[in-house]
């Protein structure tokens, strides 16, 4: 609440507060409540009441939330996150373990190379490894978690050959092939592969058009299908449809679109107004008219063409105003990992979390890869009830958010 009230709401409770500061007090004592000011905003010297003798401090009592609607609230907000992790196998000292029983985190995300240790040895050594990881994750979860991983084939595929998994072939391979039933069949396999890891959901099928095949992070490491919208939209439905008959949701990436770009997300601030084109969002509205869309991620980049005032990430006007509303998509929206560059070098941790909420995505993704902070699920639910308690965030977005995730569990549950 952001004023004081004189009614109680069933099952809340009433705590006294001391008023403070001249100007709020003497308007309380001259008899008129002041207006609520927006939260942060100052109280201007017209709402004070002079007084020649300043009476008593008043005590007023202020609606408080029960204890148990701040649980629910926090157990809402966890599944909201999605981290990273260190380790091959679980123990009670490993924090994700912690994160995953006590907090109910929504999921976590696989990779087998840890950046900022520049090892291999991160989440991957094996198949028999990997399986006995994620049913050990899942024995501690209160609510199924989403356990993904970037399986795109080709060279971003987290579980490949060095550690006995299947090859796989890169979408580029498999545009340029242009045979859906084909593409079905590798996409089978790499969903059976998941599968039997205990692997859940997949940060695949790249959707970005191949706009720029020099981009250093979509073109010119094999990531697109192609140019060709038809062919991304067609080979992007096959990919999925072989993911949904053996149990494993999908993830579009990356909207509004990356393949135009020249430079790299994951290291700084990247603009393509000068290079996006309407025609990105086909894959997007086409498949989402299919039906056929589980998730979508977001893109760190900057496209003034559709908001000149924030990154696709943060922004209501793309992922609200296009995606939800223009689009028809009423799925899980996964941020893109929040660590990369060009949310981190840019923008405060704290207001680019709220802000992509507010936004309109569900999911905050943290690799926690580039760097590592074992806390840092428990800081982002912090930060995100402390954003609802000071009504930056309404429990009504929360709740959809909830709703999407829990309805993108049931298709595996």
């Amino acid at each position: 609440m952001n004023h004081p009230s004189n009614t109680m709401h069933k099952g809340w409770t009433r705590r006294q507060v001391i008023i403070t500061g001249s100007a709020v007090t003497a308007s309380l004592l001259a008899g008129c409540q002041p207006a609520t000011p927006e939260p942060g905003s100052p109280v201007t010297a017209a709402t004070a009441v002079t007084t020649t003798t300043a009476p008593p401090t008043p005590t007023l009592l202020v609606e408080e939330a029960p204890i148990e609607d701040t649980i629910e609230l926090r157990r809402k907000l966890a599944q909201m996150v999605l981290v990273g992790f260190r380790g091959l196998s679980l123990d009670d000292a490993n924090p994700i373990a912690a994160d995953v029983r006590n907090r109910n985190i929504g999921g976590v995300v696989l990779f087998s190379y840890d950046v900022a240790l520049q090892q291999w040895n991160r989440n991957i050594e094996s198949p028999v490894q990997a399986a006995a990881l994620n049913a050990s994750l899942q024995d501690l979860a209160a609510t199924p978690l989403i356990i993904a991983v970037d399986q795109e084939g080709g060279r971003v595929a987290r579980l490949d050959e060095r550690f006995g998994f299947p090859p796989t072939l890169s979408a580029q391979e498999l545009g340029e092939r242009n045979d859906p039933a084909f593409t079905y069949e590798a996409a089978a396999q790499m969903a059976r592969t998941l599968k039997a890891a205990g692997v859940n959901h997949n940060f695949a099928p790249v959707v970005d058009l191949n706009t720029n095949p020099d981009n250093p992070i979509i073109g010119a490491i094999g990531r697109s299908f192609s140019a060709d919208p038809s062919v991304v939209i067609e080979q992007a439905a096959a990919f999925i449809r072989a993911h949904q008959d053996y149990g494993v949701t999908t993830t579009l990436k990356h909207f509004p679109g990356h393949g135009s770009s020249r430079d790299d997300s994951h290291l700084g601030f990247v603009e393509v107004t000068a290079v996006w084109q309407p025609v990105e969002l086909e894959p997007y509205r086409q498949l989402i008219a299919q039906n056929l869309v589980d998730a979508v991620m977001t893109a760190h980049v900057f496209n003034a063409q559709l908001d000149p005032n924030a990154v696709a990430t943060l922004s209501r006007p793309i992922i609200t105003g296009i995606l939800r509303e223009e689009l028809g998509f009423d799925g899980v929206v996964f941020s893109d990992d929040m660590q990369m560059g060009a949310i981190a070098d840019n923008y405060g941790f704290e207001d680019a979390v709220v802000r992509a909420i507010d936004a309109g995505v569900d999911v905050i993704a943290i690799a926690n890869n580039l760097t590592f902070d074992p806390g840092i699920a428990t800081r982002i639910i912090d930060l995100l009830a402390a954003a609802v308690a000071d009504g930056r965030l309404s429990e009504a977005r929360i709740d959809a958010s909830y709703r999407r995730i829990m309805a993108l569990k049931a298709k595996w549950m």
